[in-house]
């Protein structure tokens, strides 16, 4: 099953490997995604740091942190901000997971799943579900303006 973007980009197929990719966090770590098998993943990706929308989704992820930590997966926030800007946000509202910058090379991670949006240089609002074995299990892409909601995630966590 694929699920498009809506300009007609496609996300990779479910059932296939997700893209692999490394990125810095906020404390300047390395992450990269290979490296977490074993350890189911959601990768979050948001817009923009600060904006409403984004971190209202967020503060529920972070106020429901309990849902992921019981199903043994990690929660990866992926952003086309600026490292610095995405510590602040992370700092401010007390984010315990881990923001991952796009924002060099702009969008390649974003592009690797679909969801850049080039007119506008952000991520929509799409959430993948990596399963231990590095397949993706499941996809959901929102416009950037359509909030995902708590339960979109507790159904994709049912999958593992």
């Amino acid at each position: 099953m694929t699920v498009s973007h809506p300009r007609d980009q496609v996300v990779p197929e479910l059932g296939k490997p997700a893209p692999d990719f490394a990125s810095m966090d906020t404390h300047g770590t390395p992450v990269r995604l290979s490296e977490l098998r074993g350890t189911p993943v959601v990768l979050v990706f948001v817009p923009f740091a600060f904006s409403g929308t984004c971190t209202g989704e967020l503060c529920t992820i972070r106020d429901n942190i309990e849902l992921f930590d019981d199903a043994g997966v990690r929660v990866l926030v992926v952003s086309c901000d600026a490292t610095f800007s995405l510590r602040a946000w992370q700092e401010k509202e007390d984010y315990t997971f881990d923001l991952l910058s796009d924002f060099w090379p702009h969008g390649e991670i974003a592009r690797a799943y679909g969801v850049f949006d080039d007119e506008r240089g952000l991520a929509v609002r799409g959430s993948f579900l990596i399963d231990a074995d590095g397949v993706l299990r499941w996809a959901l892409v929102n416009p950037r303006t359509q909030p995902r909601d708590l339960e979109t995630y507790r159904s994709a966590l049912a999958l593992l």
